[in-house]
């Protein structure tokens, strides 16, 4: 077990514990109680180790490789995909850091438009690492992934216009709570200015999803906070007026 903790760059007692959560079970135990692993399980826990690195959770981990269909070569595959993608989006990164450095230095005059690629990459990554995990798990990677690539392709404009129309679905729901009914005629118009918000990040628009987001506000104290930082309970009465407006209560 040692040899195999210092070989992967973990700790005995994470194994250990791979052990007990049923991921990683050794190939035998000796007669000293030592751990013994074999090649399929260095195989198994240089998967495990990949998909962490992607920020899967164990639970999720677990549920991946327990599942019938699992194929080895084929999440090699997918790994190698989405590493390649990782260091497109760092390059992209260190590319723009490089260059505001440059700027401030005054070696180079950077233009708005390369800023903004910087800042669209840097919002994606920030919204990964706060909500990549649960937003994965509850949509899936193919829809998460076509959100990043589409904030990815947003022109300043476009983004101008989200910023705008984000600060009139806060006015109108305010105005709106003050009568605190989630079926009045302000409050559906709040819900209907959310769908056109979510538009500009979605590729396609269901009923059935658009109730999920706003219920994950709720749910969720990350996302309840962003609203509720307006007004205390804003996030659930716009929860609730969007249920109304899918159809989520009848």
């Amino acid at each position: 077990m040692q040899k195999l903790a210092e070989l992967a760059g973990i700790s005995t007692r994470t194994l250990r514990y791979y052990d007990e959560f049923g991921i990683l079970k050794p190939a035998r135990i000796n007669s000293s109680g030592y751990r013994i692993y074999g090649r399929n399980e260095v195989d198994l826990l240089q998967q495990i180790l990949f998909y962490r690195e992607l920020g899967l959770s164990l639970e999720r981990i677990k549920a991946i490789m327990t599942e019938p269909s699992f194929d080895g070569a084929k999440a090699l595959r997918e790994h190698h995909d989405k590493l390649l993608e990782k260091r497109q989006q760092l390059d992209l990164l260190i590319a723009n850091v490089e260059k505001t450095l440059a700027q401030k230095e005054g070696r180079i005059t950077m233009s708005d438009t390369e800023k903004f690629e910087g800042f669209k990459q840097k919002l994606v990554d920030d919204n990964e690492k706060k909500y990549g995990q649960e937003i994965r798990e509850k949509y899936g990677d193919d829809t998460i992934n076509q959100t990043n690539q589409k904030l990815k392709g947003m022109t300043e404009e476009q983004y101008s216009a989200i910023q705008q129309l984000e600060e009139e679905l806060f006015e109108t729901l305010l105005q709106a709570m003050e009568h605190g009914d989630p079926a009045s005629v302000l409050a559906q118009k709040s819900a209907d200015l959310h769908r056109e918000w979510l538009s500009f990040y979605w590729n396609s628009y269901s009923k059935e999803a658009h109730a999920g987001v706003a219920q994950l506000y709720v749910d969720d104290e990350r996302f309840t906070e962003y609203y509720d930082k307006r007004r205390p309970g804003l996030a659930a009465f716009l929860r609730d007026a969007v249920h109304i407006y899918t159809g989520k209560n009848e």
